[in-house]
């Protein structure tokens, strides 16, 4: 399998800045593995929040994570600030595939970069349910 160049900053059209806490970094004195993954849920979640697609508290319907990958290219570490760079690479009937790459302070090119995909289901039933029209017409922006 070929080994994934880090992505630039500008193959995104949103971002979204998040800053490490010190219980991020591990006994290797960089981030943790499993914190990549925490700020891409932060990230995405916080943009469709911002974005009035998400209320978490009274949306009538959710996503679900049901797939995740992450490649790694350089350590972060507290107290460094994270720059989310967001983008959707698919979408389907009830389902998105969003785009992360974690940018290191100030850095043009990923430390980190990975994928989310949402599966969008009925809060009480947990059925997939399509994606709304006003969901799809503000996701169609960010399709990469």
């Amino acid at each position: 399998m070929a080994r994934q160049t880090p992505l630039s900053r500008d193959e995104f059209p949103a971002f979204r800045k998040l800053q490490t806490r010190w219980a991020d970094n591990d006994m290797y004195g960089h981030m943790n593995n499993v914190v990549h993954y925490a700020l891409f849920d932060t990230a995405i979640n916080g943009w469709l929040i911002e974005q009035g697609l998400l209320d978490p508290m009274t949306s009538k319907i959710i996503g679900m994570v049901v797939e995740t990958g992450c490649a790694y290219f350089s350590e972060m570490a507290f107290p460094d600030t994270v720059v989310a760079g967001i983008r959707v690479g698919h979408m389907g009937t009830s389902s998105v595939r969003y785009e992360i790459a974690l940018f290191r302070n100030d850095e043009e090119t990923a430390a980190a970069q990975g994928h989310f995909v949402h599966v969008y289901v009925d809060r009480q039933s947990r059925k997939p349910q399509p994606l709304d029209r006003l969901m799809q017409l503000k996701l169609e922006d960010y399709l990469r």
